[in-house]
């Protein structure tokens, strides 16, 4: 079961930053500078972690995964500003 989640980082490194941004793309939906929604299954939220934890340095970098819940059944109550908020909606990825 795919659960929706919010990631947030910030890293000190701009090189890591790039890196983890790039990172990020292959995992979720770009959202703002450092933040991104991804809707994930067990195993590729494993995934996520382990490659986040290759790129970050834990003494200076801070990431933060916020599990929603079930992403067929969460209803995120978000304000936008500006451009409109789209959950992350359920469709095939391709690595």
């Amino acid at each position: 079961m795919d659960h929706l989640y919010i990631v947030s980082y910030d890293v000190r490194n701009p090189r890591r930053w790039k890196r983890l941004f790039q990172t990020m793309h292959g995992f979720g939906d770009w959202l703002q500078l450092s933040v991104f929604q991804c809707r994930l299954d067990k195993i590729r939220k494993l995934r996520l972690e382990a490659s986040i934890r290759e790129i970050v340095n834990s003494r200076e970098d801070h990431v933060l995964i916020m599990d929603l819940g079930p992403a067929d059944s969460v209803t995120p109550k978000v304000s936008s500003i500006g451009k409109v908020f789209d959950p992350v909606k359920k469709e095939s990825t391709i690595v």
